[in-house]
């Protein structure tokens, strides 16, 4: 059913300086029950994490090292983490590959164009706040509408 529909919104992610060759999409369809979101990330770096932080940050730039006009996860509601409205699940690494898509039903469409989607080099803990101690951010792309 999801292969019929037309993506609505992508970002299209880069890694930072540290790992120049992280490179993926993340695609975005609205639907009545949520969103679908789908990702593909390629060149993880091959590191002991095999999980890594994935979530929308509110910020709408991914320039300088280290991506800090992202701010931090995206949520109007001032939930603790990981309920923020940007948490999304982890990427599960498979020799630097990572494919996921899932339902969500935290945010529409049209409340995150602009904002950010961003990979964290290492695993999300899901406890510490702010962020679930998820690490650095090593890959950005800012979210449009296709």
């Amino acid at each position: 059913m999801i292969q019929s529909r037309r993506v609505e919104a992508m970002a299209l992610l880069k890694g930072g300086e540290k790992f120049p060759l992280i490179c993926g999409q993340v695609f975005f369809f609205q639907t009545r029950k949520g969103v679908i979101v789908r990702a593909k990330i390629s060149h993880l770096p091959d590191t002991k994490a095999m999980f890594y932080g994935f979530h929308i940050h509110e910020g709408g730039s991914c320039e300088g090292e280290g991506f800090p006009k992202t701010g931090g996860h995206y949520d109007m509601e001032n939930n603790p983490h990981p309920e923020h409205m940007g948490d999304m699940p982890p990427l599960i690494s498979s020799s630097g590959e990572a494919y996921m898509e899932f339902l969500t039903n935290r945010f529409c469409l049209r409340e995150i164009i602009g904002k950010t989607v961003v990979i964290h080099g290492g695993t999300d803990d899901f406890r510490t706040q702010p962020s679930g101690d998820a690490g650095e951010k090593i890959a950005c792309g800012v979210i449009k509408y296709a």
